[in-house]
């Protein structure tokens, strides 16, 4: 097994992300401690990379996978509206995917999260998702360590 490469300054390099779903040798999943977006989860490269295409080939493909894997894993669990993918880095340069649940009725729906909000929604909206967490947790673990990388 390789040493993960570190960039002393990078964020996603010293800490997890997020609350710590699963680790491999080549990625992570992170669940966003985010109260207006509890279905928000990170796939992150654990080496230093900044962009997709910094990866090999052979690389890719897990990477994407599990993008994939947690993707359809957040849709059987929450049924979201839609799911939305990103992979941006602008503020933080290491190669990293949101996976995150959208709902109809969430606060910035149909504009991106960053964007400008929509509607108020009551602190009590996400109770019952918020519920479903943890085994959605569990089955993004057991899928990623049961996965080919």
């Amino acid at each position: 097994m390789n040493p993960v490469e570190r960039h002393p300054h990078c964020e996603l390099c010293q800490q997890d992300g997020g609350i710590l779903i699963v680790k491999t040798e080549k990625l992570r999943v992170v669940r966003v401690d985010d109260a207006d977006y509890p279905g928000f989860y990170r796939v992150i490269w654990n080496d230093h990379a900044a962009e997709f295409t910094d990866l090999s080939p052979a690389d890719q493909v897990p990477c994407l996978a599990a993008v994939a894997l947690v993707e359809t894993l957040v849709r059987q669990h929450l049924k979201p509206t839609k799911v939305n993918l990103a992979s941006l880095g602008n503020v933080v340069p290491h190669l990293h995917w949101h996976v995150i649940a959208r709902f109809a009725d969430d606060k910035h729906f149909p504009q991106p999260i960053w964007g400008q909000a929509q509607r108020e929604v009551p602190a009590d909206r996400w109770q019952d998702l918020r519920q479903a967490l943890p085994a959605l947790d569990q089955a993004i673990k057991d899928a990623v360590l049961t996965s080919p990388q």
